[in-house]
């Protein structure tokens, strides 16, 4: 969906109040960000440097041994000014394989492309908690309404900035930003598969976009394949279940997790 300069320009304010809120509740002003020099990441970076400040906030660069785009998210971090740490995965990644195949057997493809993301994840919070920094979660509703996310993985962080916004929004957004057009144009992989997002969906983008907003979509296997990966993948967007025992909870629930409905 084209915004419009005016729409843009109060979504772009409202979201900075709204991650300026977020990270005063939290008690931190050092925002951590995993940098995949895709326009995700590229965004969420420009965006925690206008509500935090450059010097306050921390990209972290994680290959999964060579990653041919990484100078793209080096160019990131040095075109938005920000201090930025490279940490190989691969390593830990491999280790990990091992361990688990030399106790049940060879992993299976879905754990063995879900693994790398896993570890992003626990490293960017080692990186945060050794700061006192948070982390800003990178996902776009696009992926998200797909589920093309990786549950504790690339679904993880202390907030979404930009999960009610599809990819080209984001775009949008990036440019508003002053972003190049490198950081914001480049095809979205996952860098895994050596496939783009779209080769592994089997449709675009533009066709998911316009299926959110408009609820559109004039091929039938295309719409068929849309809500069915929609309606498999909501478990992953909901707060874990809880078995409720039916006993008193007498303390002050203040964010009401444990209230018993």
């Amino acid at each position: 969906m084209d915004l419009g300069k005016e729409r843009l320009s109060q979504l772009a304010a409202d979201l900075e109040k709204w991650c300026q809120d977020r990270m005063a509740v939290i008690g931190s002003d050092q925002a951590v960000i995993g940098i995949s020099g895709g326009k995700d990441s590229s965004v969420v970076a420009a965006l925690a440097v206008r509500v935090c400040g450059k010097d306050q906030v921390t990209g972290v660069l994680m290959p999964y041994g060579d990653q041919a785009d990484i100078d793209v998210a080096r160019a990131l971090c040095r075109h938005l000014g920000i201090r930025h740490h490279e940490i190989d995965i691969a390593p830990a990644g491999q280790a990990l394989t091992a361990a688990v195949e030399e106790a049940v057997g060879p992993m299976s493809r879905q754990a063995s492309l879900n693994l790398p993301p896993r570890v992003r994840m626990a490293v960017l919070y080692a990186v945060a908690q050794t700061l006192g920094g948070v982390v800003w979660n990178t996902s776009n509703l696009s992926e998200d309404w797909v589920g093309y996310a990786t549950i504790y993985g690339d679904t993880a962080g202390a907030f979404s900035p930009l999960a009610t916004l599809t990819t080209d929004e984001v775009i949008q957004l990036g440019r508003l930003f002053g972003l190049p057009d490198r950081f914001v144009e480049k095809p979205p992989a996952d860098g895994l598969t050596g496939k783009t997002d779209e080769d592994v969906l089997g449709f675009s983008y533009a066709d998911l976009n316009r299926y959110i907003r408009t609820g559109v979509c004039e091929d039938p296997a295309v719409k068929a394949q849309i809500d069915h990966l929609h309606r498999a993948s909501r478990f992953k967007f909901k707060p874990i279940e809880m078995f409720h025992s039916g006993l008193p909870i007498v303390a002050d629930d203040i964010a009401g997790i444990y209230k018993n409905d």
